[in-house]
């Protein structure tokens, strides 16, 4: 069988995509992309591309022979590479968000409509191994049905919005707390099947930690969110508040019958559940991120998650099946947080959640 052939735009947060699309044995690396050339050199070097391979100019780089093309550029550009992609042909495996506006989420989900390449959203989060395995617990019946799920995600990370040296300020400058929302929304979702969000409400424009840079600097902002389904749904999210690594990934799902929960430490962790009729109490059990029988090359990438969900869309390609994370469930995943900042800034409000369709 002849081998996919991958282009990576975004070489730096692209770096898991390529390690794992480099080493696939359905998959070719031939093009990459990027606006740093000093990356670009040392990119090319590490995977033996020739010059003609690298670009610093997109549109070039679309043109050449290309099956896939990963997205791992800044968000703002996601909606206008993501359509330029899908309207060449091209499968597209785009980082998260989606966009970072309802007229970019929009655009993406009509060019993928029309186009004959599969779109797929990269919220790697899901594929953490812990999340795979609790989706198994849910649809066992084991915890009953969901009523309410919370996410915390809370990562420091003020040096990815301002240089204290230079005071130069980075493209992150421009995005909300809880814009930023599928690392929480999207595994919650998951372990939900069919149910979306249709309402949206949230605190949080204060900025005291770091008085410039609003709204990236928003202290936290809190979001509840209401499903079709009538599911309650609390996020909490910080990219400012102090906290050493490991940052908090953090999840708690409850049902009619008992509850799933990892912890806040991050990483490879042990959480709790409980399945009434099954369990006496609380029971301690492995929260863990990687998959301990996937090669060797793939951990480390977010666990193992980065791995899994490129083997993913690869299927989808090879057997022409809907992509699990599809251009439908990626605005499911990304619009409740747009949503979210703007019942913030008015008040605290409640506010509909727009379908995309």
């Amino acid at each position: 069988m002849a081998k996919y052939k991958v282009g990576v735009v975004g070489v730096s947060r692209g770096s898991s995509y390529l390690r794992n699309y480099a080493r696939s044995e359905r998959t070719e690396v031939t093009a990459i992309c990027d606006i740093d050339e000093n990356r670009l050199e040392d990119v090319a070097k590490a995977y033996g591309l020739s010059d003609s391979q690298v670009f610093t100019d997109y549109d070039e780089f679309l043109n050449t022979d290309i099956d896939i093309v990963v997205i791992g550029t800044p968000i703002p550009f996601h909606a206008e590479q993501s359509v330029k992609a899908l309207e060449a042909g091209k499968h597209v495996l785009s980082e998260v968000t989606a966009s970072n506006t309802l007229e970019g989420c929009q655009k993406i989900y009509n060019a993928a409509k029309r186009s004959k390449g599969k779109y797929m959203l990269a919220e790697n989060y899901v594929y953490f191994h812990f999340i795979q395995e609790w989706k198994k617990y849910i649809d066992d019946g084991m915890i009953g049905r969901i009523h309410y799920a919370e996410a915390e995600y809370i990562h420091d990370i003020r040096r990815l919005l301002i240089d204290k040296e230079t005071g130069e300020t980075f493209w992150r400058k421009y995005r909300p707390p809880i814009h930023y929302c599928t690392h929480c929304l999207g595994p919650l979702l998951f372990l939900m099947g069919d149910d979306y969000i249709v309402k949206a409400t949230a605190s949080g424009t204060k900025n005291t930690i770091l008085p410039d840079l609003w709204p990236s600097t928003i202290d936290m902002q809190v979001a509840l969110f209401e499903t079709k389904q009538g599911r309650g749904i609390k996020i909490c999210r910080s990219q400012v508040t102090p906290r050493p690594e490991p940052h908090t990934v953090y999840y708690s799902v409850y049902g009619t019958k008992g509850f799933l929960e990892n912890t806040r430490h991050g990483g490879e962790v042990v959480g709790n559940r409980y399945f009434e009729g099954f369990d006496r109490h609380t029971v301690p059990f492995d929260c863990y991120q990687t998959q301990v029988d996937a090669p060797d090359y793939a951990k480390g990438g977010h666990g193992t998650s980065d791995y899994y969900i490129s083997e993913a869309f690869l299927d989808s390609i090879e057997y022409d099946t809907e992509p699990p994370l599809n251009v439908d469930r990626a605005m499911e995943m990304t619009v409740p947080g747009i949503i979210a900042h703007e019942a913030a800034v008015q008040g605290n409000v409640w506010l509909d959640v727009p379908i995309i369709r």
